[in-house]
């Protein structure tokens, strides 16, 4: 795998840190040549503390970097949930995702790991380096934030490797050639987790602002990912049951019960649009989201843009290398107002080059993230600046989650109910009454919201591996994992067991052999 050595990453915190509040940078550069900086040096000043978290941050984009000709990492998260298919050809790599033919050899694959590992290296850096800079003792507050925005990013990140690799090396200190687990072996899942949980238990109580619109890490984030954890943890591989639906609920109630208390800053939008208005980033329903900014970088959702038509400001445009698969499209009520045109999350018309004549799109394409101020609508000059974040945490989510965690443990009561019909009333769906459903029913209901609300927002594929079961877009219910037919190819493909986790690149087994052996059902 690879490493990042103090001086290399030294040289990395020096640059695209902005978006996340000052950090003095300039004041710094100017005390000496950064050319002449040396590890020991760098981290003496409270300034250098903010540069490695910003770092730290920073390091979440790589979520929208490129992954070959018209393709992003993001979409390995899409591809291969079956809700999903492309417009083109030309990605090799993509195809295979859609097609389950992928392999450790799978640029996206290595793009993740690779991206993954270099937010734990700078979070590592920051835990270790941080506790020993000398701060004001005005702001020994401000050192334990840090602390605790960096514990939260290394358990985020964590979070994703162990989902998406099982077993996965554990590096909890900066790495150097000469560190003694420089090419690490694989830790189990158990422990891995174990070092999420103790990293958000710290985050959340290092003083951290209940919420805030800076696009830091916040009270309510790190609650909100904590009882996502769990709610995980209860489910497979580990299967912790009872005791971490539990864990689940009562943290997700943590969250909505500041939301009761404080509506106007935690809270579900009143309407979709909101998601994608510029103006809401990291507000109201958008708990933890990636900063972008045409400045720094550029929003990465824009494979998502049907094949060569022209609904924005900039003609004919686009590669539809990710679009929604007109059988998933058509499990959504006809009254659900997440599949109304323009209104939720599809799109089946729009205006030609953002602003003329509408024209018909020859069927349903994502528009949860179409920014119209940006790429134009009826009436609206497009400012051609598309700065939209990308969430991660939603309240809806939250609500979704004390959903589900509660009705595992107690049953349906009032609060969970509240929760579901809460998702259920912003789309304009009737729910039937809580005596209607018994813990079962409940169950599924919960589990096909979800699939509804989280569609191509990287949750579905993880949903699939916890739960062993995938939405059956013929017969509205749920199928077990292996063995579920993916309609979204040709003839239908079956997941298998080795689907439940992706393979290591073979790159990285090829630089450290102590990987080995590849996970099950892979070549090696």
């Amino acid at each position: 795998m690879k490493l990042f050595n103090i001086k290399n990453i030294t040289k990395a915190l020096l640059c695209g840190v902005i978006l996340l509040g000052p950090s003095s940078c300039s004041d710094f550069l100017d005390e000496r040549n950064p050319s002449a900086l040396q590890p020991d040096d760098f981290f003496t000043l409270p300034d250098h503390a903010q540069s490695v978290v910003n770092a730290t941050y920073a390091g979440l984009r790589f979520y929208g970097e490129g992954a070959g000709i018209f393709s992003a990492n993001w979409q390995l998260l899409e591809a291969v949930t079956g809700t999903a298919t492309t417009q083109t050809g030309q990605n090799s790599d993509l195809n295979n995702l859609y097609s389950l033919t992928h392999d450790g050899n799978t640029g996206h694959v290595s793009n993740w790991w690779n991206g993954l590992y270099r937010i734990i290296a700078n979070a590592n850096l920051g835990i270790d380096k941080i506790p020993g800079i000398p701060f004001p003792a005005a702001d020994e507050s401000v050192k334990t934030r840090l602390l605790g925005e960096s514990r939260f990013l290394r358990a985020w990140a964590y979070f994703y490797v162990v989902r998406m690799w099982g077993d996965a090396p554990l590096i909890t200190k900066p790495q150097t050639t000469e560190s003694e687990d420089f090419s690490p072996t694989r830790a189990p899942q158990e422990e891995i987790y174990k070092l999420i949980v103790d990293d958000l238990l710290a985050a959340e109580a290092a003083g951290l602002p209940a919420t805030a619109t800076t696009g830091r890490v916040t009270q309510m984030a790190v609650k909100s990912l904590l009882a996502k954890v769990y709610l995980t943890m209860a489910g497979f591989p580990l299967s912790k049951g009872a005791s971490h639906y539990k864990l689940a609920a009562d943290k997700a109630l943590e969250v909505i019960t500041y939301s009761k208390a404080n509506p106007s800053v935690l809270n579900l939008f009143p309407s979709y649009k909101e998601l994608r208005t510029e103006t809401q980033k990291n507000r109201v329903e958008h708990i933890f989201q990636i900063q972008y900014h045409s400045t720094v970088a550029q929003f990465p959702l824009n494979d998502f843009f049907p094949n060569f038509q022209p609904v924005t400001f900039s003609g004919p445009s686009g590669t539809g290398s990710t679009v929604p698969t007109t059988s998933f499209y058509n499990t959504y009520d006809n009254s659900d107002l997440r599949k109304k045109n323009q209104e939720g999350w599809f799109y089946t018309s729009y205006f030609t080059n953002g602003t003329g004549a509408e024209f018909q799109l020859g069927g349903p394409f994502v528009f949860k993230y179409f920014n119209v101020a940006a790429l134009g609508g009826p009436g609206i000059t497009p400012t051609r600046v598309n700065n939209l974040n990308v969430n991660l945490i939603r309240y809806a989510e939250v609500l979704l989650t004390y959903a589900e965690a509660q009705n595992e443990v107690g049953g349906v009561n009032q609060e969970a109910y509240d929760a579901f019909k809460k998702i259920r009333d912003r789309a304009q769906l009737t729910t039937p009454a809580m005596g209607t459903y018994t813990t079962s029913t409940f169950r599924e209901a919960v589990w096909k919201e979800r699939w509804h609300e989280f569609a191509y927002e990287g949750i579905t594929w993880f949903d699939m591996v916890r739960l062993r079961k995938v939405f059956n877009e013929t017969t509205k219910g749920f199928d077990n994992f292996v063995g579920h037919l993916n309609l979204n190819i040709s003839g239908g493909k079956p997941l298998l067991e080795r689907h439940l986790l992706f393979p290591l690149g073979i790159p990285e087994m090829r630089n450290n052999p102590n990987l080995k052996p590849q996970n099950p059902g892979y070549p090696q």
